[in-house]
């Protein structure tokens, strides 16, 4: 067994593709559309397997700030605690908030902690 997706709303599919793919090198599936549900969505594909699916819908709301009870985040793997460092300083000197990292954890992971577009943690880990 193995987890295939995960899916995140968006107010802008489009967005957040575009830094998936320009930072994560995910490649983008075409667009759905349901019209009767006001619904869209796009898959994107990551390199070494899984997929993210963009989410938008009309009334959909934002989760609240901080901790919350539900998601939490999402754990990319870059294979080595070089890629983690360039990888945070790439989205460091590109504007995205650096949350925490790159540092090794208590629990052994080396990681650092980053916001996608939507306020979305992201762990980059090794």
């Amino acid at each position: 067994m193995k987890i295939e997706h995960v899916a995140l709303w968006t107010d802008d599919i489009e967005r957040l593709s575009a830094f998936y793919q320009a930072h994560f090198g995910a490649l983008p599936g075409p667009l759905y559309q349901n019209p009767a549900k006001g619904f869209t969505s796009r898959f994107l594909s990551l390199p070494g397997g899984g997929r993210i699916e963009l989410m938008r819908r009309e009334g959909v709301q934002s989760c609240p700030a901080g901790e919350h009870v539900g998601y939490a985040h999402l754990a990319l793997s870059l294979g080595s605690v070089e890629a983690v460092e360039q990888k945070t300083a790439e989205l460091r000197e590109k504007g995205a908030a650096v949350i925490s990292g790159p540092r090794w954890t208590g629990d052994g992971y080396f990681e650092s902690v980053v916001l996608d577009p939507d306020g979305n943690l992201l762990e980059l880990i090794v």
